[in-house]
This record gives structure tokens, sequence and C-alpha cells, in this order.
């Protein structure tokens, strides 16, 4: 991880160039390692919550098929309470239905900083390490395609996150 830090900081440096009057090189890859992380830690909790809601909805299931007097345990706080299935399953169902609104907004908020985080590379023309060479291998290609196909362009851009 190290070496790809390094290898990212010398590509921004290049593309950044040395007239800014704003933030240094390091600055601007420092602010866009730092939006890339919250972006991946946004999703990694989105995933870990998403496992949540098929565990509730294996229980829920679970339940259902039980009688509905027949005692339960579930545990609150770190504390392990009996109780009914009757009483579980309504919390479980209310519980599986917030979790899937954070789920939401969590993936609303991911959305959000996906376009800042692209902004921020089109404002400070940021390439990531393995994209230009991408690029220039999908030129040459294209232009010797070109030659062969009578003129079709196939290069695009990939966001790497």
């Amino acid at each position: 991880m190290a070496a790809n830090s390094s290898s990212t900081v010398s590509k921004a440096s290049i593309s950044a160039g040395g007239k800014q009057s704003g933030p240094s090189a390091e600055q601007v890859v420092a602010t866009f390692q730092r939006m890339r992380q919250e972006q991946r830690s946004m999703a990694s909790k989105s995933a870990d919550l998403e496992m949540e809601i098929n565990e509730h909805g294996l229980v829920i299931e679970t339940l259902k098929e039980v009688d509905p007097s027949r005692k339960c345990f579930r545990l609150v706080g770190g504390v392990l309470v009996e109780r009914t299935v009757k009483e579980v399953l309504p919390a479980l169902e209310s519980n599986k239905e917030q979790i899937s609104k954070i789920i939401e907004s969590i993936n609303t908020q991911m959305q959000t900083k996906g376009r800042d985080l692209t902004e921020y590379r089109e404002r400070y023309n940021i390439r990531l390490v393995g994209e230009g060479e991408a690029e220039v291998q999908g030129q040459s290609g294209a232009s010797s395609s070109d030659s062969k196909e009578g003129g079709s362009k196939s290069g695009a851009g990939v966001l790497v996150s």
C-alpha cells in the first residue's frame, strides 16, 4: 500500500504542474487519498449493514414458522434476554427497516462523495497509477485498429476507486 501511495504522489506531482497558487501537490494528493478512504469506509459500512439485513431476514423467516408463545433469547446491549417470539419478531422487523433506511442514506452519501471525488480529480488533473498507461495503450490500439477497420475509435477513461 505504501508503494501505491508514493507512486500516486509522483503521478499527481507531475500532472499537477508547478504553477499552482493553491495547495501544494502533496496537499492535493493527501486530500484526494482522504476522500477515497472516506468513500471506501462508507462502502464497507454499507456492506456490513447489508449482511446484518440478511441475518435479520433469516431470523425473521425462521421465527415466523415458530409458535408465537415459544420462548427465545435476544442479545440486547451485550445482555442475553429471554422473551417470547411474539415480542421479538416485531422488534426484529423494525430493526431491519431501520437498517435498510440507513443503507439508503449511506449509499446517497457515497454517490455524493463519488461526484465530489470526480470533480476534485478533474480540478487538479489527478491521474491514478496505471491509468495513463492504459490510455496510451488504448490510443495505440485504437490507431492500429483504425487503419484496419476504417476509423472506429475505442478509447474510454476508467475511474479506479
